[in-house]
């Protein structure tokens, strides 16, 4: 049972489930739903105080702030890694140690409001990117060394919009969880 609910803490909307195709329609609801999260991600976080931001939304987990630079963090990875794999071939991405990332001094005291102005720039281009990917686009890959193994645009796609979704709900979760 206490696995469970830790399962449920760590993954409030499930583990990422691959899907069976990713068809045009598919695609387009992921895209959007990565356009509309830092929108939706403000909504829910903006009017938080100080002590809130620095609430974990599980024991021995991130505060809501860490959450929020890392969604920054990662999705700057993920624009960086598409540009990689619309310029090069099948190359190999650099990996990046997100909890030591969420450790450093911005993500444990930064402001969230630059973040968020940011997400808002960076997801706009995201969207735009990923908007004109063509069908042999969205074929192409890269070589993530952590995993060894390749993963193509629409997968990418797929993957971050989930992303965004399983951090904003770790955050509203916490603030059901706590009546904010």
């Amino acid at each position: 049972m206490e696995n469970t609910a830790l399962e449920k803490l760590r993954y409030p909307i499930g583990k990422f489930i691959v899907p069976e195709s990713y068809s045009s329609e598919y695609l387009t609801n992921k895209i959007a739903e990565i356009a509309s999260f830092p929108e939706r991600l403000k909504k829910e976080v903006i009017h938080l105080t100080e002590e809130q931001l620095e609430t974990p939304y599980r024991k021995d987990g991130w505060t809501i702030r860490q959450v929020i630079h890392h969604c920054a963090d990662s999705h700057l990875n993920c624009f960086i890694r598409i540009k990689w794999t619309l310029t090069e071939d099948n190359p190999t991405i650099k990996f990046y140690h997100e909890d030591r990332w969420a450790e450093l001094h911005d993500n444990l005291t930064m402001p969230i409001q630059p973040t968020l102005s940011f997400l808002e720039g960076l997801h706009f281009r995201l969207a735009y990117l990923m908007n004109s990917l063509s069908e042999s686009d969205l074929e192409k890959s890269f070589i993530h060394p952590e995993h060894n193994a390749a993963f193509q645009l629409k997968e990418i796609i797929a993957t971050y919009a989930w992303h965004g979704n399983h951090h904003l709900a770790h955050i509203t979760a916490l603030k059901e969880k706590k009546g904010w």
